[in-house]
């Protein structure tokens, strides 16, 4: 084996210079999908149906409104009313709300109404939801903003800003 130069016995190809670069179209389909399954998704995380709430300058934070398991009813600018997502007529309420509240030791329900609702619409569904055997009733409200330009700042109402619950 003398005739081999080099003393190592092996042939070793020489490769040639690569570049090398991310192929990006892949990924920007990805992206895409990612971007239209948000777009499709987002609206259906909304827990109830949104409404122009009133405003009030004594709104307090009540938490248990915000949770998975509050029953909210809500009054729409037109009249109707949905109880969660659900629309509901107003003769069916009071049976919604009791088979919802028989197995529950808060039998509390937040009504949040528009601020452009006809007041008789949303006296008609208290009283509807008093029926129910409701113990307590929350009236969802949004916070006032603070004055302009006197130097404080006040943080944006967010949903669940509340009048206090009435009792029985």
């Amino acid at each position: 084996m003398s005739g081999l130069s080099g003393g190592s016995g092996r042939y070793k190809p020489s490769a040639g210079s690569q570049m090398s670069t991310p192929n990006v179209i892949p990924m920007a389909d990805i992206m895409l999908v990612l971007l239209i399954i948000f777009m499709v998704v987002t609206p259906m995380l909304q827990k109830n149906m949104p409404v122009d709430m009133a405003r009030t300058d004594t709104a307090r934070d009540m938490q248990d409104a915000d949770k998975d398991d509050a029953i909210v009813v809500a009054i729409t600018r037109d009249g109707a009313i949905y109880l969660g997502h659900t629309a509901t007529a107003k003769e069916a309420l009071t049976a919604d709300i009791k088979d919802r509240i028989a197995n529950r030791l808060d039998k509390t329900v937040y009504v949040k109404s528009d601020a452009r609702a006809k007041y008789g619409d949303v006296v008609a569904v208290v009283d509807e939801i008093r029926s129910a055997g409701v113990d307590q009733l929350g009236l969802l409200t949004e916070k006032n903003q603070g004055p302009k330009g006197a130097g404080t700042t006040t943080p944006t109402p967010t949903p669940g800003q509340t009048t206090p619950p009435t009792g029985d």
